[in-house]
């Protein structure tokens, strides 16, 4: 017997090619997962022009946005940028945007699913653990996939001085809108298989949903593109220790640690390196100004923003990666750095923390912002005085990163489709059997 391929519808709210984080995210898993079984895609509009241009996709429906949500988003996202973004009051105000997104999805493809024209539906964004799916309303008998769900991570109980800079007393938001979203606790408790994308998040929502068993499992959120693989790192016969930081310059993503755990270094240690901030954002004033307080200047460079199809050449220029985020649900960048064979010396709360292991760098409880300063102090000066640590720490990173690649990742979610069919083949899967 032959097996045809696999019909999968992918809802994938955010999926664009052109953008960073969760779009960029969304259209890796749907590129992926397209090479190995059908896939009809459903997808917000505004990301119509960019994968269009990729010349790759056909099969594709885009959602289309009312008038009204339109300026209602203009409106939400004003209110909420005076000065550093406030995300959680951002992500509140904006869900009507996502719930007339879901309602036209349902409306659009109910029918084909309840008439068994696919074998899985699968929503993959938004990955935040808030938001409810309404085609699972019409997944009578197609098996359901949500994920990777990742988030709800706290911040450390010592970055409470953060955590405010983060809006974090807003995050009562989130439980609330749990209570009052429609067909929020539905979709979880129908869900046939939810991928949890850390840890943190998994047992979360076992607790919340009590979900047991096989239903639910691991599977980290991010992926590495093939381009950021290097087979061996180079042999930096420079002078200099080339120390890197790259991600958005907001507080919580903790470049100013990087420069004050660099400016702890004794003197002859500090000879010895060059620091680059890659990235942009609301802090970018401060951490310059800092730079000057700390007497940095010739040691700290600032790139500013920099796409990133270029920023794979910093990692490969560069020979330590510091990360010490406090609060990192996915950390693409970690996984881009060690794929460059980069040892990463990372805070251990959230995705990140579950990337590095002992053989490709290291992980620092974030317990106090005075301990994490000084702890990636101390782990700067082992690596950069310790080449043949580096060097071996390279290689370990280059071979865990691999586990990543977004090819690989893909061919894992469609094992797990086979798995769920196996164990329970649907119409439409016995339809497709010859």
């Amino acid at each position: 017997m032959t097996s045809k391929r696999l019909k999968v519808l992918l809802i994938v709210e955010q999926c664009n090619p052109d953008w960073f984080s969760v779009p960029l995210e969304g259209y890796k898993y749907f590129e992926g997962i397209s090479k190995f079984v059908d896939v009809t895609l459903v997808t917000h509009e505004r990301n119509k022009k960019a994968i269009q241009a990729t010349g790759k996709h056909q099969n594709v429906i885009y959602i289309p946005e009312s008038n009204f949500i339109k300026k209602y988003y203009k409106f939400a996202s004003r209110i909420t940028s005076k000065g550093r973004v406030n995300w959680p009051l951002r992500h509140a105000l904006t869900y009507p945007m996502y719930a007339e997104f879901n309602d036209r999805v349902y409306a659009q493809v109910h029918s084909r699913i309840l008439a068994g024209d696919f074998d899985i539906v699968h929503a993959l964004t938004p990955m935040m653990p808030r938001y409810p799916v309404r085609a699972i309303r019409a997944c009578q008998q197609t098996p359901f996939v949500l994920g990777p769900v990742n988030g709800g991570v706290p911040f450390p109980p010592g970055f409470q001085k953060t955590a405010r800079q983060e809006f974090a007393h807003l995050n009562f938001l989130r439980a609330i809108g749990r209570l009052l979203i429609p067909g929020y606790v539905e979709t979880y408790k129908k869900s046939d298989k939810i991928l949890a994308g850390s840890t943190y998040t998994l047992n979360l929502l076992k607790s919340m949903f009590a979900v047991q068993g096989d239903r639910i499992r691991l599977f980290y959120e991010n992926g590495i593109s093939k381009e950021f693989f290097v087979e061996t790192k180079r042999v930096n016969d420079s002078t200099k220790v080339n120390l890197l930081f790259v991600g958005r310059l907001v507080p919580y993503k903790g470049a100013d640690i990087v420069i004050e755990a660099a400016s702890k270094l004794e003197q002859a240690v500090k000879d010895k390196i060059s620091l680059t901030i890659v990235g942009d954002g609301s802090e970018k004033t401060h951490l310059e100004t800092l730079v000057q307080k700390l007497g940095m200047s010739e040691i700290v460079h600032f790139t500013g923003m920099v796409p990133q199809q270029e920023t794979v050449e910093y990692y490969k220029k560069s020979d330590i990666f510091c990360f010490p985020s406090i609060r990192e649900f996915g950390g693409a960048v970690v996984l881009e750095a060690m794929a460059c064979g980069l040892p990463c010396i990372v805070a251990n709360n959230g995705g990140i923390g579950e990337y590095v292991t002992e053989e490709t760098g290291f992980k620092i409880e974030p317990t106090s912002r005075e301990y994490l300063t000084q702890e990636l102090a101390n782990k700067m000066k082992l690596l950069i005085e310790d080449a043949a640590l580096r060097q071996t720490m390279s290689a370990r990173s280059i071979d865990r990163a691999r586990e990543f690649e977004w090819e690989w990742k893909a061919k894992k979610i469609v094992e797990i489709y086979e798995e769920m069919l196996d164990q329970g083949a649907s119409p439409a899967l016995s339809q497709a059997v010859v």
